[in-house]
């Protein structure tokens, strides 16, 4: 009777721990899938509307293909071959370095600068970082709307000034001389409030210990903002550098609405001119490779930036 009780017992033992495997594996299964199907939409959308674009793009750059339905057939490199030995694609190009250069430090400087007075205590610190920020809300068709008034040879504020100052007014979005400094104030005034943001939370996670020491051994505002401040902000200022950099590389939007669309020779940008390619000359496989002639350079561009990053981190 012992025996067969003991041999029960260890016959009921043994299949616990045989099926308790089992369940866990299953348990796994089932959260598996669980993870698995929250993350399906995302992995659906993802290849929708990023990867499937990218690989249709490729196979558009070496076809002949035309908005008009017409064409379609294989090229290879000739799109490409085109890209390379087309003046205005390489100006174009060149008119979205400079305007890069020309916002780029402003955009950088001018944020920073606003930063430091509001974290040090400027008066009604809530409205300055509304009224710094709040440009940034608005859309690039109202910014533009705005600094096309603004600019009006006739009766814009900026003419205005200048007569205040006895200097003689200028035809700020028509002269090709003005035109893209034009688009470049509009874009500073538009966008410096993000990158202030940045600089003030960077800022803010600065401990006040050490400002506090700093005065206790004498240092002045001054001297504290360049020996502790400056040098913290290292981080952040990489990465705004680096996002101001690829913003304005895609510079389009407002080039194209404050100067009514026409092109000019000195502010059309490449992504405007990938644009008339594709839907004004109706060229969409040579619009495709333009389009990766630029993908390339950003990619160059973001790989630069990331070993001057690395070098700077091993450096210190």
């Amino acid at each position: 009777m012992m025996t067969a009780a003991t041999d029960s017992t260890r016959t009921i033992v043994t299949g616990a721990r045989t099926a308790a495997p089992a369940r866990r594996a299953g348990s796994r299964r089932r959260e598996q899938l669980v993870s698995w199907a929250f993350l399906a939409p995302f992995h659906i959308a993802f290849a929708l509307f990023l990867v499937w674009p990218i690989i249709h793009g490729i196979v558009l750059s070496f076809t002949d293909a035309s908005l008009t339905g017409a064409g379609g057939g294989f090229v290879g490199f000739a799109n490409y071959a085109e890209a390379l030995s087309d003046p205005v694609m390489w100006r174009s190009l060149w008119n979205t370095i400079w305007f890069t250069l020309l916002s780029t430090v402003p955009l950088v400087a001018i944020a920073l600068l606003m930063a430091a007075l509001v974290d040090r205590g400027l008066p009604g610190q809530w409205l300055w970082r509304l009224s710094f920020f709040m440009p940034y809300l608005l859309a690039s068709t109202v910014i533009s709307q705005i600094w096309v008034w603004i600019f009006n040879p006739q009766i814009g504020a900026a003419n205005n000034i200048l007569k205040a100052l006895g200097l003689e007014p200028l035809a700020w979005l028509q002269n090709p001389e003005t035109n893209m400094l034009s688009i470049v104030i509009a874009t500073v005034w538009w966008t410096v409030g993000f990158n202030f943001l940045l600089y003030l939370a960077a800022m803010q996670n600065i401990p006040p210990q050490q400002y506090e020491a700093a005065s206790l051994d004498g240092a002045g505002a001054w001297w504290q903002f360049w020996s502790i401040t400056l040098p913290q902000l290292g981080p952040a200022t990489v990465l705004i550098l680096l996002l101001q950099i690829l913003a304005s590389l895609k510079l389009f939007d407002q080039a194209y609405q404050m100067l009514g669309g026409v092109a000019s020779d000195t502010t059309r940008s490449i992504v405007q001119y990938i644009y008339e390619a594709g839907f004004v000359s109706y060229r969409f496989g040579y619009s495709a490779a333009i389009s990766y002639v630029f993908f390339a350079l950003i990619v160059i561009v973001g790989v630069a930036q990331a070993l001057v990053t690395r070098r700077r981190k091993e450096q210190l």
